[in-house]
């Protein structure tokens, strides 16, 4: 019986398939890695949408016909024009544009810093909803009553007062949603840095 010789292409073979299992491995510990920080998409992508609301109204209130206006309700010192303009503006930039992005970027650095994973994915993901949901509240309240009492203020300034008495309750709600959002993400933090300089 005449022995079998190896062949190149069996030594090719023998190395290819434990190449070939590390390399699938390594794609899916890298899928993996990836999608252990998805749901850290949501901020940056909310964050972008309220920058974009942001500039919208930010060439929408230069324009002529609607900076008049503005400034005839007081913008941008008192008055409903200041609601609209900075308090508006700068709420959906600020808190909407900035913070919520900060908060993203806290959740995706303190695990790859730490080398910990976050303390809970679900409060990360509760708090965006919170505090997203508190950002809109508080911007459309801010827009529609300094609209209702700009135009008030100009043909029935009587009647400010009684629609004025209602902002602060809707007001004190979007603000709580939003303060929820981030109590939230603080104690998400400070549990995160529990875990981290726990004694195992």
């Amino acid at each position: 019986m005449a022995a079998t010789r190896p062949t190149a292409d069996s030594g090719v073979s023998s190395l290819t398939v434990p190449a070939g299992l590390t390399l699938t491995f390594l794609t899916l510990q890298h899928h993996m890695e990836q999608s252990q920080h998805r749901y850290i998409l949501k901020f940056l992508i909310g964050s972008a949408l309220f920058f974009f609301v942001g500039t919208i109204q930010g060439v929408l209130q230069v324009l002529p016909p609607i900076r008049a206006w503005l400034d005839s309700i007081g913008s941008p010192m008192a008055g409903p024009g200041h609601m609209i303009d900075p308090l508006a503006h700068a709420h959906i930039n600020v808190v909407g544009g900035v913070v919520v992005m900060a908060m993203g970027l806290s959740y995706y650095l303190f695990p790859t810093i730490s080398g910990k994973p976050i303390h809970s994915v679900r409060l990360a993901n509760h708090s965006f909803w919170w505090i997203s949901t508190g950002v809109c509240l508080f911007y459309i309240t801010l827009l529609v009553f300094g609209t209702i009492e700009g135009n008030l203020l100009l043909h029935d300034p009587a009647s400010v007062p009684a629609v004025h008495h209602y902002y602060a309750p809707v007001l004190s709600v979007a603000s709580t949603v939003m303060g929820m959002g981030f109590w939230i993400f603080v104690a998400n933090i400070l549990l995160t840095v529990r875990d981290i300089y726990k004694k195992p």
